[in-house]
């Protein structure tokens, strides 16, 4: 039997409802609702409108991994499910793939977006606040948003293109350091954000700006921090709360 192409239409329509995975979320098996609708238009390209029962069952089973790596794992899962139709019979079945990765890829995705990119951006974004700039906001939603409606998009198109072997192109791109170096630079413009502030504090109260240097015992610490592991998001929650506590006590 001839192998069956997912269209462009219907990648698209996947792409969009990754979006609502966690619309119906729920205790007992997670995401796997959201995950059933998400690969449903892929589903149905495969087997059409009817599909089979024990599909539709194996695809509602528990699931939960990280929302922007999901797509990656649905390209796969149908590119598997394509290649059992047509009589195939690629190294692991789709429910023991996604068994294999949903963990490791939630990890990754934690490490990766929450504890990375998101204080990043953040930090961007109150640096240019602490300035005045109106932009502040837009800079922020654009540094968080655009890469994982990019990683969105090519890790559907990916998992589909390379199934199994995404994975190994995955590890390639040395996620967890990236997220590490994430980390390292969200640490760096703490400081930068801690120093300017404490510099402008001191002209505003007519002081030498030389008192600004005492914030470097508090970047230290950070640094020293952000090697233990301590998250970037902790620190950042740690210095505006700082800040504050001297705003109002000064």
């Amino acid at each position: 039997m001839k192998e069956i192409r997912l269209s462009w239409l219907t990648f698209l329509r996947i792409y969009l409802r990754s979006f609502l995975l966690q619309a119906s979320w729920n205790f007992e098996k997670l995401q796997n609702l959201g995950f059933f609708y998400l690969m449903l238009p892929g589903l149905r390209s495969i087997y059409g409108d009817e599909i089979p029962a024990d599909v539709r069952q194996r695809h509602c089973a528990y699931f939960n991994t990280h929302p922007y790596f999901a797509p990656l794992v649905a390209g796969t899962t149908l590119r598997l499910e394509t290649l059992s139709l047509a009589g195939e019979e690629p190294a692991v079945d789709s429910e023991t793939y996604k068994k294999m990765v949903m963990a490791p890829l939630a990890a990754m995705g934690d490490a990766l977006f929450w504890g990375g990119v998101r204080p990043l951006a953040a930090l961007v974004g109150l640096l240019m606040a602490s300035q005045g700039s109106l932009w502040a906001p837009v800079v922020f939603l654009v540094l968080f948003n655009l890469p994982h409606l990019l990683f969105r998009g090519i890790g559907l198109i990916l998992g589909y293109a390379q199934e199994l072997k995404a994975i190994e192109t995955l590890q390639k791109c040395r996620l967890p350091d990236l997220a590490i170096r994430l980390k390292e630079s969200t640490t760096i413009l703490i400081g930068v954000l801690c120093a300017y502030l404490s510099f402008k504090g001191c002209e505003h109260q007519e002081l030498s700006a030389a008192w600004g240097f005492v914030q470097l015992p508090i970047v230290l610490l950070f640094a020293w921090l952000a090697h233990k592991g301590v998250t970037s998001l902790f620190l950042v929650l740690l210095t505006t709360s700082s800040l504050l506590l001297l705003a109002l006590l000064f």
